[in-house]
């Protein structure tokens, strides 16, 4: 159909002439309200949103001392945010005198990260920083 028989027609129904695909040969065009139009766009895009995954930086706070059931606990909420797919940052919390032995603190961080039972990768290396040592995992796929 050529461009004035589609207007002229969009025009008698009231509505408006929007052009769907502009890439084609020719180019495909619709008769709607273009309000209309606009809202389904936007209601598409809200979707492809929703499905898409995102993941977020969980943070995981433990401290060397702490007992083997509260490290257990910690090391579940690991693994459940490993397996929704997120990365997550674990840092040691070195307090006072703790932070002269670096050694130690540092050793306890790498005992807790080869505890995790989901196969996971460090994607950012255990690095001393502020407080304590911090480093990223995230699962392997």
């Amino acid at each position: 159909m050529s461009l004035e028989a589609a207007l002229k027609l969009a025009m008698e129904k009231g509505l408006d002439l929007v052009e769907v695909v502009p890439l084609a040969n020719p180019p495909v065009a619709r008769i709607i309200s273009f309000d209309k139009f606009r809202y389904q766009k936007e209601k598409e895009e809200r979707k492809q949103r929703k499905s898409q995954k995102i993941s977020e930086l969980k943070k995981i706070r433990i401290t060397p001392r702490a007992a083997k059931n509260d490290l257990e606990v910690k090391m579940r909420k690991v693994e459940e945010f490993l397996s929704e797919g997120h990365k997550v940052e674990i840092m040691i919390f070195l307090r006072g005198r703790e932070k002269a032995n670096k050694d130690w603190g540092r050793s306890k961080l790498e005992e807790f990260l080869k505890a995790i039972t989901i196969e996971h990768k460090i994607i950012a290396p255990i690095k001393f920083a502020g407080r304590g040592f911090v480093a990223q995992v995230q699962t392997s796929k």
